[in-house]
C-alpha cells in the first residue's frame, strides 16, 4: 500500500503539481470501468465512487487558505459536490474561501443525475455554487438544468441562455461552450463558443478520425481554457481549449498528454499528423 501510494504521488508530482495538500484517509481511490465503442457502438462506463476516498473527504481535513494561497484559478466541477454531503461542504467551503482570497472560479457544472443519492436536490446545491463562481464552462443543457429554463440550443438561444444566467447570478462574468458532434464514436467534431461581457465568438469546427479515446475531452477543454485564459485574450484560449478538447480524443486514457506547443500547432492549423524527427 505504501509503494503503491508514493507511486501515485511521484506520478502526479512529475506533472509539476504541488501535492503538498492532498488529504488522505482509510478508502481507496473510486474506480470506474469503460467499454470502448466503435463506429455505431457506443461506450459504455460504470463507476465505483460512492465509497472511494474522495467520497468520504471532511471539510476540517482542509486548510483552504493555506491550499490557495498564491493561486489565480479554482476550478470544480458539479460531479464533486453529487458524489456526497461531505464532498459537498468540502467544496463549498473551498468556493467561500476562493471568494474571499479575490480568486478565479471556474465551473463546469455537469449535472449527473445518478451520482446525487444523499437526499439533495442536485440542481439546487449546483446553482448555490455556481454562485461562488466567476467563469462558467458550458452550455444551454447545463444552464437549462441549473436555471430550470428551457432555452434552444442554437446560436440564439446560447445567447439568451448566457443573458439570463449571468442576470440571475451576477458573479458570471464570462461563459464558455464546448460544443460536440458525435458523427459515430470513432468520429467526433469539436467546436468552442463564448459570450464575454456581450461579445460572442466561436471557433472553427476540428475533426478528429479516428476516436481513440474521448474520456476526459471535456476536462482538457476545461484545462485548455485556465491556460489560455492566463496567457491569452479570451478568444485565443477558446481556440487553444477547443485544440486541446480535440488533441485528447487521440490520446488513450484520462489524461491529456500534450504540451502547449502541441496544442498550439493543432489550433493554428498543423493537422496534417506528419512524423516528427
Amino acid at each position: 500500500m505504501i509503494l503503491w501510494e508514493n507511486r501515485l504521488f511521484l506520478f502526479v508530482k512529475s506533472f509539476g503539481i504541488d501535492t503538498s495538500f492532498i488529504s488522505k484517509n482509510e478508502h481507496p481511490l473510486g474506480l470506474y470501468f469503460l467499454e470502448v465503442g466503435s463506429s455505431v457502438r457506443a461506450s459504455r462506463i460504470a463507476y465505483n465512487r460512492l465509497n472511494g476516498s474522495f467520497a468520504n473527504i471532511k471539510p476540517e481535513k482542509i486548510d483552504w487558505k493555506k491550499a490557495l494561497e498564491g493561486y489565480q484559478y479554482f476550478h470544480w466541477t458539479g460531479i464533486s459536490p453529487g458524489i456526497s454531503e461531505s464532498a459537498y461542504e468540502s467544496l463549498k467551503e473551498g468556493l467561500q474561501t476562493a471568494r474571499e482570497l479575490g480568486i478565479e472560479v471556474t465551473t463546469d457544472p455537469a449535472y449527473r443525475s445518478n451520482l446525487w443519492k444523499y437526499g439533495k436536490n442536485g440542481n439546487e446545491i449546483l446553482k448555490e455554487l455556481v454562485s461562488y463562481s466567476t467563469i462558467f464552462i458550458g452550455g444551454v443543457n447545463e444552464i437549462n438544468e441549473i436555471l430550470g429554463t428551457q432555452f434552444y440550443s442554437d446560436k440564439e438561444g446560447f445567447i439568451e441562455a448566457c443573458k439570463e444566467l449571468k442576470e440571475q447570478i451576477p458573479s458570471i462574468h464570462k461563459i464558455f461552450d464546448k460544443i460536440r458532434i458525435g458523427v459515430t464514436a470513432s468520429s467526433q467534431q469539436t467546436q468552442g463558443r463564448a459570450l464575454v461581457e456581450e461579445n460572442y465568438f466561436e471557433t472553427e469546427l476540428l475533426e478528429v478520425n479516428p476516436v481513440v479515446d474521448r474520456i476526459g475531452t471535456g476536462d482538457a477543454f476545461a484545462a485548455g481554457l485556465i491556460y489560455g485564459l492566463i496567457n491569452f485574450d479570451e478568444e485565443k484560449a477558446l481556440k487553444f481549449a477547443n485544440a486541446a478538447c480535440a488533441i485528447k480524443h487521440t490520446i488513450l486514457g484520462d489524461i491529456n498528454y500534450c504540451s502547449a506547443e502541441d496544442i498550439l500547432e493543432v489550433m493554428n492549423g498543423d493537422s496534417g499528423g506528419r512524423i516528427k524527427r
